[in-house]
């Protein structure tokens, strides 16, 4: 479950680093929630206030499998420089139940990963690829993650929701 938890942050962190302007944005799924007939899904919730929307975020294999290497690929503009100190508030639920709700620093996370893009992140696009280990581990469970992310001056930097579900499919019995 540990390592769930770092694929949420991971998230995190690359969600802090790549944005595209608000009028070139597509919502996927319901506006107000995320689809729930989908293995994963995500939807960009900034404003116009926000220094970072996400343009595109791309995963492989697709859906996400417990037990395998993910690569996500995370594409956009920053509208300003992301300076160290930016941080990311991100909460991790199943269902109603909230099994991770933490502050992570992204520049540190983002030099710990050694993510394709480092702070200070310049202004312009940006593409980051990312690779990470899926532990088999993972309970058959629909996990919902929130990422609030805010520059060193508290100002709104992003704004995502994720959903990502490993339950098992209709006519896959015991596939978890």
């Amino acid at each position: 479950m540990a390592r769930f938890g770092l694929l949420c942050l991971l998230a995190a962190a690359l969600g802090g680093v790549a944005a595209s302007p608000v009028e070139e944005q597509q919502l996927l799924g319901n506006p107000s929630s995320l689809t729930l007939d989908k293995k994963w899904d995500w939807q960009d919730c900034g404003s116009a206030s926000h220094i970072i929307h996400i343009k595109s975020i791309q995963v492989s294999p697709d859906p996400p499998q417990r037990g395998q290497e993910l690569t996500i690929t995370v594409e956009g503009d920053a509208a300003e420089t992301i300076e160290d100190g930016a941080y990311a508030d991100v909460t991790v639920k199943v269902g109603v139940i909230k099994i991770l709700s933490k502050e992570f620093d992204i520049c540190e996370e983002a030099d710990k990963a050694n993510t394709t893009v480092q702070c200070p992140v310049q202004k312009g696009a940006h593409k980051v690829i990312q690779s990470v280990e899926l532990p088999k581990e993972i309970p058959p469970a629909q996990f919902k993650v929130n990422i609030r992310a805010y520059t060193v001056d508290d100002e709104d930097l992003a704004c995502m929701d994720l959903m990502m579900d490993f339950r098992p499919t209709r006519g896959s019995f015991l596939n978890w």
